[in-house]
């Protein structure tokens, strides 16, 4: 398991929270991410993300359906099974519009779903280390990743720009199979981990 050294801050208000991320930004330090109770419109922007490529996955997930059902079709009923429905030639494309359409939206509707919860780190019986369980409820809480830069005594600087609650703490970023333990066994072991 990877664990990381994170310092982290509540935040209560959304109008101290963009502010704060915009002088962390300048003063060179890394965000790891914000967790916020809810979407917030242009925070993707003030933390310096780029924009989503899913977009574009999903075109190609389109494209690939089209190409599954006029491959499969023509392949069905060009060279394996040919039958004359009234008359019409063995590759009728017309017809096969219907089908190709609906398997090009399951396509792209399935693979946009299946990127969305892998970049997301989204899935069933995965489990990943909440830096502050309220920040599903009613705080935004910004996590620092520490490098060279960013040490203990760099504490200060997110109390200074309004971060209640400032702490250290260490925290597996990749997935794990399991559950949540009441006692938080899981932190503990990553804990033991680091020291």
């Amino acid at each position: 398991m990877g664990v990381k050294k994170f310092v982290t801050g509540n935040f209560y208000d959304e109008a101290v929270l963009f502010p704060a991320i915009k002088k962390t930004r300048r003063a060179g330090y890394k965000i790891h991410d914000v967790f916020t109770p809810f979407p917030i419109h242009g925070l993707d922007k003030a933390m310096g993300l780029r924009d989503t490529s899913l977009h574009t996955e999903g075109f190609i997930y389109g494209i690939t359906g089209t190409a599954t059902a006029v491959g499969f079709i023509t392949r069905a009923l060009t060279i394996d099974w040919q039958l004359n429905f009234g008359g019409k030639p063995f590759f009728a494309l017309p017809a096969w519009i219907p089908i190709t359409f609906e398997l090009t939206v399951l396509f792209a509707a399935v693979g946009m779903v299946l990127t969305f919860c892998y970049l997301c780190q989204l899935a069933l019986f995965v489990r990943k280390d909440h830096f502050n369980p309220r920040s599903t409820d009613d705080t935004f809480v910004m996590a620092l990743e520490c490098t060279d830069k960013t040490n203990d005594a760099k504490l200060s600087v997110l109390q200074s720009i309004g971060a209640t609650d400032v702490q250290v703490q260490y925290k597996e970023t990749e997935w794990w199979l399991g559950r949540y333990d009441k006692d938080g066994n899981v932190l503990k072991k990553t804990e033991e981990a680091v020291h």
